[in-house]
């Protein structure tokens, strides 16, 4: 099948029924070579599946020469897109559309050059394509900057270790009548014999500033060029290495302060140009906390002007108590390694008839190192959850207003590295006293017993044909708004069902277990017969996976029959037949001008023996008032066990009247 170029196929499978053996196959032509998208492995009512081209080959294959397997395919064309690009390190891009024609556009963060082409073409094709390769963003070593107003200098590597055997010069120049400032935002050197030096001038001979060998903290207020030019060295050696620096550099005008800063923060200030007088207050992003300077500086001193304070500093710490309704945990000093043997606690509390949703973004901690939550407000409260290594992301709900987080480092771990850490979000939720929601199960369906996941909600989990349940089939939502077992799972049925036993009987299997091929045959205990087929065989039923081939037989009670009982004079049998099964019945009948004495109709009552329900009926003469008895040839008198022999005598004169008349 095929169409337009940049259109692709989505076929929705509406109903399938294969024997064992057939096939089927979904195969995209866009490529090189054929690309399977599905098979009859996988193909039940319900699946969806979608070409990454405008081709598409579907094959199917069977050996049967009459009645083979079917199947019922619906499908629609959709737009095909370019994959989203990959985004650079250290930089960013943003689409205006992943559609044909549409546009990629990437770029550095500050102190990164872009090394490729900045803007890519999403190309219309049977598989839609982007016109190149996404760029990289790479810091160089050195580099001259004429009218420097703002940006950053970072060593080649960073955040990342940068490399031996450097030496790297930077040469910062502001614009006329104006200086440099210089805020050190990372600087973390090997302790051999690498060095960063900054010197008041425009070459290496200028007067030094700052040199990493000679000051052993930095300084937090930063660097003050005397003039327009300042320049910067980093040399390393071929031994160690480290994660290097990064530099934030701002031109600033005679007769103003310089524009203040403050790494993962942001501040407000009632003058844009810094001019003196200028008042301005700090803050930090979520999860951090200001730590060393003021919170609220003052531009001072119009003879030489300058910040009355430093500036603070925002930094991810080791323990806190929070009641907003919403915030950040951050691993200590994120997005930089922490240390390691620390411990840290956390406590996180909302209103009281609310509670608490876990955001965890990032978890990428030693496999040694605890992330512990405790749903309550100390360490004795039942555990929600402890994660140790790297987890993708996922969410975790308390079932009350208060939340303990806990972070243990192994002392024996030293992590390195940028973004090696914890990131965890925190919203108050509504108090609803419900479960979280439970996802559904490939191969399978869910159904609720309640549309809100409240306490005592039962969700029943089953599986589609063809597939069996492996795990609990209901989970019930507890008190604490935890589910009652794990999420149960649905396996490929290579096996029939066992059967199960017949009563009054026995069986013989052809194997220890029921697979496709096998066969019991069911035998009845003496005194009973089969009704059914007494051979199943275990066959495959296509998508509904394996069946028995008849059903279950039963072993009906088996009884002797009743003999004829003979026919009583002057009388006659309906259907006369020699035996009668068990549950028959015997009908009498009399001569012209007579006249039945007795039951007429007789049953065989089951049992061992069989027996008739009473003694067969006499006919009667309608002339003589009293009964006339005489011997029955051959008959069975049998009853409840016990034989009766009648002797009947005639009176002489009764015949004689009887004659007479």
């Amino acid at each position: 099948v095929s169409i337009s170029l940049s259109w692709g196929f989505q076929y929705n499978v509406v109903n399938v029924s294969l024997w064992e053996g057939e096939r089927v196959t979904f195969e995209d032509l866009g490529g090189g070579e054929p690309s399977v998208l599905a098979n009859e492995s996988i193909l039940l009512k319900g699946l969806v599946v979608r070409s990454w081209s405008n081709h598409i080959t579907i094959q199917f294959h069977s050996q049967r020469q009459t009645q083979p397997g079917s199947f019922l395919l619906r499908y629609q064309a959709f737009v095909l897109s370019c994959t989203f690009p990959q985004r650079p390190a250290c930089g960013d891009v943003s689409v205006s559309s992943l559609h044909s024609g549409g546009e990629a556009y990437f770029y550095c963060l500050t102190g990164y050059q872009l090394q490729g082409t900045n803007t890519l073409t999403c190309l219309n094709a049977s598989t839609p394509y982007w016109s190149g390769t996404e760029p990289q963003c790479h810091a160089a070593c050195g580099g001259i900057v004429r009218n420097a107003t703002v940006g950053r200098v970072v060593s080649p590597g960073f955040p990342g270790n940068y490399s031996n055997n450097l030496t790297c010069h930077w040469l910062l120049e502001a614009p006329e009548g104006q200086r440099v400032h210089v805020h050190f935002e990372k600087v973390a050197l090997a302790e051999d014999d690498d060095r960063l030096l900054i010197k008041n001038g425009n070459n290496i001979d200028s007067p030094p500033l700052y040199d990493s060998y000679e000051v052993e903290y930095l300084p937090n207020e930063g660097l003050v060029s005397t003039s327009r030019p300042l320049f910067i060295e980093l040399t390393t050696d071929g031994a160690g290495t480290s994660t290097g620096i990064a530099i934030r550099y701002q031109a600033f005008a005679v007769g103003h302060c310089y524009e203040p800063f403050v790494k993962y923060g942001n501040f407000t200030s009632n003058d844009g140009t810094w001019a003196v007088g200028t008042v301005v207050e700090f803050t930090c992003d979520p999860g951090y906390t200001l730590e060393q300077g003021s919170v609220i500086i003052e531009c001072m001193d119009h003879n030489n002007p300058q910040w009355n304070e430093t500036e603070p500093a925002c930094r991810a710490v080791c323990s806190g108590e929070m009641t907003d309704s919403a915030g950040v945990v951050l691993s200590p000093n994120w997005p930089e390694a922490y240390d390691s043997g620390q411990d840290c606690i956390w406590g996180i509390h909302v209103e009281e008839d609310r509670r608490i949703m876990l955001d965890i973004q990032v978890l990428n901690i030693g496999k040694n190192d605890l992330l512990t939550f405790y749903d309550g407000d100390d360490l004795t409260a039942k555990v929600l959850g402890q994660y140790g290594g790297s987890r993708p992301h996922f969410k975790i709900y308390t079932s009350m207003a208060d939340v303990t987080i806990q972070f243990q480092s192994d002392p024996a771990t030293n992590i390195y590295g940028y973004g090696n850490g914890f990131v965890v979000h925190f919203f108050e939720v509504p108090r609803n006293d419900t479960c979280p929601e439970l996802p559904e199960i490939t191969n399978g369906w869910k159904s609720t017993s309640h549309p809100e996941l409240v306490h005592g909600t039962v969700v029943t989990y089953q599986c589609y044909p063809g597939f069996q349940l492996v795990g609990t089939e209901l989970l019930m939502c507890q008190w604490d708004l935890t589910w009652s077992g794990d999420l149960p799972s649905c396996e490929r049925v290579l096996l029939c069902a066992d059967p199960g036993a017949v009563e009054h009987s026995h069986r013989v299997m052809s194997g220890q277990r029921f697979t496709v091929g096998s066969t019991i045959q069911y035998i009845c205990n003496k005194g009973y017969t089969l009704s059914g087929n007494s051979l199943l065989s275990c066959y495959n039923h296509g998508s509904s996976g394996p069946k028995w081939s008849e059903r279950l037989p039963k072993c009906v009670l088996t009884y002797e029959p009743c003999r004829n009982p003979g026919t009583p004079s002057y009388s006659t049998q309906i259907s006369e037949k020699p035996l009668y099964q068990a549950g028959e019945t015997l009908r009498f009948s009399c001569l012209r001008g007579h006249e039945l004495l007795g039951e007429p109709v007789l049953r065989c009552v089951p049992g061992h023996p069989s027996q008739w329900s009473s003694l067969p009926p006499l006919s009667v003469s309608l002339l003589i008032p009293l009964p006339l008895y005489s011997p029955v040839s051959s008959a069975d008198y049998s009853m409840e066990g016990a034989n009766i022999a009648l002797t009947v005598f005639i009176p002489v004169a009764l015949i004689m009247y009887a004659y007479f008349i």
